[in-house]
């Protein structure tokens, strides 16, 4: 019998405690290509969760794309975006003729897909799931007819962002007199910041808006783990990102544009998707969005918008061997802990796991020198078998229960049974995605 008598606050024994922590983990394998294979997981901390997460491949160009996505506001924003901006990116990769075609089989209603997705289990309703999709074909209509390099990849990247912020505005304004459609009108009132990696061979593209994060674990020549933290939050600590802001409104907003360390004193990140009663033009505020959500829904101080900008800071990396894996986590990971302790994590993790599988050997040819180094290294491993076979849920259980001395299983315990109405104080929900590359293929691949 699994149930036990506690006095005082309820507790976890330590079946239950893995059973949270591993009910949203997600392991995905790849077979050739720069990428090995993923794991993901995610720990709500907001009923229901406000964060997301998207993983896929492209299927007509060669990459690979992940991202996490933290919602405010609830969910909806998080989720639509989620699911609709791999197309959006995919689609401004394409090579023109490429992209005729597609909207081509689009017209004759061939079932084309630009992605393949894993782990999707959103689901939009039918009338939202025909808006969205008219959508993208009026995008993709006016992406054929412009002057555009699919091979400039930030720029495809950005303009990606871009125009399906815009399709959020546009869907969710009533036309020539129609009623308000509510569910588009949700999701644009609602917001969601973003973090998106698109790997191409050697080729990593990040994607930035807002206060999640990328972080590239590398391993030096010395063997010791070097964390690169490739994104810069856009938020009040960002002394740069406040600066722009202000500069782009007048001299008298100085005061009030940032309060509080918040835009106009009510959002924390100073970027993001959605969020349109920070973006949208005073006439709309008040002939729309007044008249269906009241006075209260305006900012203070709202003279000069858009206030809030969707625009991605896109970060290029070339691949090396030396860099093993990229960890995408939302904010919830990075207020409890450093880059350095996430990737040390996963790197001990790694060491470790490799006595959770059969021996390959990673070429052939190898010289008995250096597979017996692969023994010594798997045996020095069998003593740090992990718990977890998914690297995110060894971390998420470290940023909970982590101590110098070692998982504190009750101090888990106790921030998993926390209720509803205190655990935010405590933590925030955590998205973690981490992608693990193939050394090999990196080594051998062409510039």
């Amino acid at each position: 019998m699994h149930k036990r008598i506690l006095f005082g606050p309820k507790k976890f024994i330590r079946w239950q405690v893995d059973s949270i922590l591993r009910a949203n983990e997600y392991t995905q394998e790849f077979n050739g290509g720069a990428i090995k294979s993923y794991d993901s997981n995610q720990l709500a901390s907001n009923s229901p969760i406000e964060d997301t997460r998207a993983e896929a491949t492209c299927l007509m160009t060669s990459g690979y794309l992940a991202g996490v996505f933290d919602g405010h506001g609830g969910g909806a924003c998080a989720q639509v975006i989620a699911k609709r901006l791999y197309n959006y990116i995919t689609a401004c990769l394409l090579p023109h003729d490429t992209l005729v075609d597609y909207l081509l089989a689009l017209s004759k209603q061939e079932p084309v897909k630009l992605i393949e997705s894993f782990n999707d289990k959103v689901q939009f309703v039918d009338d939202v799931k025909e808006i969205y999709s008219n959508s993208f074909m009026r995008f993709l209509r006016e992406l054929s007819e412009m002057d555009y390099k699919p091979n400039d990849i930030q720029k495809a990247i950005e303009m990606a962002f871009l125009s399906l912020d815009e399709d959020l505005s546009r869907e969710a304004l009533p036309k020539n007199g129609e009623t308000i459609n509510l569910k588009t009108m949700s999701v644009a009132m609602s917001g969601a910041v973003a973090c998106v990696a698109h790997v191409d061979g050697t080729n990593l593209h990040i994607a930035n808006v807002g206060d999640s994060g990328a972080v590239l674990g590398t391993l030096s020549e010395t063997n010791n783990w070097i964390a690169k933290k490739l994104t810069e939050d856009h938020n009040s600590y960002n002394q740069a990102e406040v600066d722009r802001i202000i500069k782009e409104h007048p001299q008298n907003e100085s005061n009030s544009v940032i309060k509080m360390d918040r835009l106009l004193g009510q959002l924390a990140p100073l970027r993001s998707m959605g969020d349109f009663r920070f973006k949208w033009s005073k006439e709309i505020m008040n002939d729309v969005v007044v008249k269906h959500f009241g006075d209260h829904v305006v900012p203070p101080h709202y003279h000069t918008p858009p206030y809030l900008s969707a625009k991605p800071d896109v970060i290029y990396h070339r691949l090396t061997p030396n860099d093993k894996f990229l960890i995408l986590a939302t904010d919830g990971l990075w207020d409890i802990m450093t880059p350095l302790q996430a990737v040390r994590l996963v790197g001990e993790h790694m060491k470790g796991k490799v006595t959770l599988s059969p021996l390959k050997l990673p070429k052939k040819n190898m010289k008995l020198i250096e597979i017996n180094e692969m023994l010594l290294q798997r045996k020095e491993g069998l003593e740090m078998k992990p718990r977890d076979s998914n690297a995110a849920t060894h971390i998420i259980r470290h940023a909970l229960g982590g101590t110098e001395f070692g998982i504190d299983h009750m101090k888990i315990s106790q921030l998993l049974t926390l209720p509803d109405d205190v655990v935010r104080v405590f933590r925030d929900d955590i998205t973690i995605t981490i992608v693990y590359f193939d050394s090999e293929y990196i080594r051998h691949c062409p510039a």
